[in-house]
């Protein structure tokens, strides 16, 4: 999930959870630890770069990008999770 909101545009950590929780209607809430874990692993495993924000008011965001190597591990786990889901579905 997080890898595909960082396909569109950079993001800051509060700003990924808000759009998870909207997209998925509410159903779905990334909790703070959870959120930041991942992309602790992320940025570790080199699928996701960090930077401070500029902001002229309050506090200073960190804001995360995807590297080319994120997009091409975003495209791998899309693709293992439409099969499991195809096999979900036949199963049910």
């Amino acid at each position: 999930m997080i890898l595909k909101l960082l396909l569109t545009n950079d993001r800051y950590g509060y700003e990924i959870a808000k759009t998870i929780y909207q997209n998925s209607g509410g159903d779905y809430e990334l909790k703070e630890a959870t959120m930041y874990s991942s992309l602790k692993r992320l940025e570790k495993e080199g699928d996701i770069t960090s930077y401070w924000g500029d902001e002229t008011q309050g506090g200073r965001r960190k804001y995360y990008k995807i590297t080319d190597k994120g997009k091409q591990t975003y495209l791998t786990n899309k693709e293992n999770w439409e099969v499991a889901k195809r096999i979900l579905e036949e199963l049910l």
